[in-house]
């Protein structure tokens, strides 16, 4: 049977059970005679249904890949946080027990020389008694009378001193802990707040709180200016910025303190984070060099040579993506090409910086010289091109956890927010009125939500609060 009603087949007890209400019954030799079917549209409709369910597999199996990348990424991060929290009570205990030895050392002085004092006196005075004991059948008055002015004058310094050291309380070492540092992480539910980037909307639109800045400008730098190619945050605070000027990488507390910096054999172009304890910098054509962070100290480690110039960089879940000025390529980290994602030879710093968006499995690279923000598709495939009058020779690109983009214009002297699909302004978040001037690099610093830039031929970095 075939219910018109409805569209749909049916058998007898599904007339009785669903359809007894339905006025269009037919069987459906009957039904054929009235109604049409094309085969070859049915049969395209259903490659087509296919097509997008194997499409829509691979993206689920892409996103399961990439979200077992970001949970073992995640999982370094809480144990670098509790290696953190383990030096900075060791780093309290150290000073504790520093001040315990101090107290100690003086104490024993004080009570060491005491003791010495009172061996000294007693000596004396029994030197003195013994004297005094062998004149008694001497008969000589001259004798007695030196040995009684001396013994006055000891017995004198003796009781002077038990007087001015009268005996106290034995001497007892006291320890008050600080109880607001164990009463503080009882308040605390866990080391840190976990979020699911897919519940987050990518286009929310960010509002900033406030502006400030922060002097990185060292004694140290050969160069009257800074110049700050490129920034990274690490997920413990620490901010890390490539100086080229004076062609060194320098390394900011989470309070923007000099806490190490590294001299390097090329110009820095850009640097990336690869792991919470890892980063990566780009020289021009010197390759790019991979720098470890241990103890609030940068130390250079390996180098990758390439057979192009390594400009802008990112990382996500192993890959690296590196710009050439001209193109984007993707290496592993121990620097196998993997693949040549986009090129365009047509002018100055077509293909330039570069960030990838670990939410929607984007690829984000500024043209320079086209003044266009570039979407790609992690494959390489063009998704969109975005340009705007806010947007004059793009530098630097970042996105949030959230998958937020963020572009800053060197010559429009903006900072601007750019929707997930790179298509559209979102707003602008810092212009030329607002004391912005020539922005290079951007970077996002997820422990405090501030967008720090880094200015060309400037001493200062620009932070951003967010709301």
């Amino acid at each position: 049977m075939f219910c018109q009603d409805h569209s749909k087949l049916c058998c007898s007890d599904c007339v009785l059970l669903n359809h007894r209400q339905c006025t269009d019954l037919a069987l459906i030799a009957e039904s054929v005679k009235t109604l049409s079917v094309d085969m070859q549209q049915l049969s395209s409709k259903i490659q087509e249904i296919l097509a997008e369910l194997n499409h829509f597999t691979k993206t689920q199996e892409a996103s399961i890949q990439s979200m077992e990348g970001s949970y073992n990424e995640k999982l370094q991060e809480i144990r670098e946080q509790r290696k953190t929290l383990n030096a900075a009570l060791d780093k309290l205990e150290n000073t504790t027990l520093k001040e315990l030895d101090e107290i100690r050392t003086i104490l024993q002085t004080s009570l060491k020389k005491d003791v010495d004092n009172c061996s000294r006196l007693k000596h004396e005075l029994q030197q003195l008694s013994e004297a005094v004991q062998g004149l008694h059948d001497k008969n000589n008055k001259e004798m007695e009378f030196v040995a009684s002015m001396k013994c006055q004058d000891k017995i004198h310094e003796s009781e002077s001193y038990l007087n001015e050291n009268s005996v106290q309380v034995q001497s007892t070492i006291i320890f008050m802990a600080n109880i607001n540092i164990e009463q503080y992480l009882f308040q605390q539910a866990s080391l840190g707040r976990i979020v699911d980037s897919m519940a987050m909307n990518p286009d929310t639109v960010l509002t900033v709180k406030r502006k400030s800045q922060s002097n990185i400008k060292i004694p140290k730098d050969s160069s009257d200016n800074c110049n700050i190619r490129g920034i990274c945050s690490l997920p413990s605070g620490q901010v890390i910025v490539a100086d080229s000027n004076n062609t060194r990488v320098k390394m900011f507390d989470k309070y923007y303190n000099l806490s190490s910096l590294c001299d390097v054999s090329g110009f820095p172009w850009d640097i990336c984070l690869i792991s919470s304890s890892e980063v990566a910098v780009t020289l021009d054509s010197d390759g790019v060099q991979f720098m470890s962070v241990s103890n609030g100290q940068l130390a250079n480690g390996r180098k990758l040579q390439l057979p192009h110039n390594a400009v802008g960089i990112a990382h996500h879940h192993g890959a690296l993506y590196i710009t050439s000025n001209s193109a984007l390529y993707h290496y592993t980290l121990n620097g196998t090409l993997v693949k040549k994602l986009y090129e365009d030879g047509g002018g100055y710093l077509t293909v330039y910086k570069c960030a990838v968006s670990p939410a929607v499995e984007r690829i984000y690279v500024t043209n320079f010289s086209q003044h266009t923000l570039i979407t790609l598709a992690t494959d390489g495939t063009l998704i969109s091109t975005f340009t705007d009058p806010e947007l004059r020779n793009p530098e630097g690109v970042c996105v949030t956890t959230s998958g937020q983009v963020i572009v800053c214009g060197c010559v429009s002297h903006t900072v601007i927010q750019v929707d997930h699909e790179g298509r559209k302004k979102q707003a602008t978040l810092l212009a030329k009125k607002d004391g912005m001037t020539s922005p290079l690099s951007i970077s996002y610093n997820t422990y405090i939500n501030h967008i720090i830039v880094g200015l060309a031929h400037d001493n200062y970095i620009n932070l951003i609060e967010l709301e």
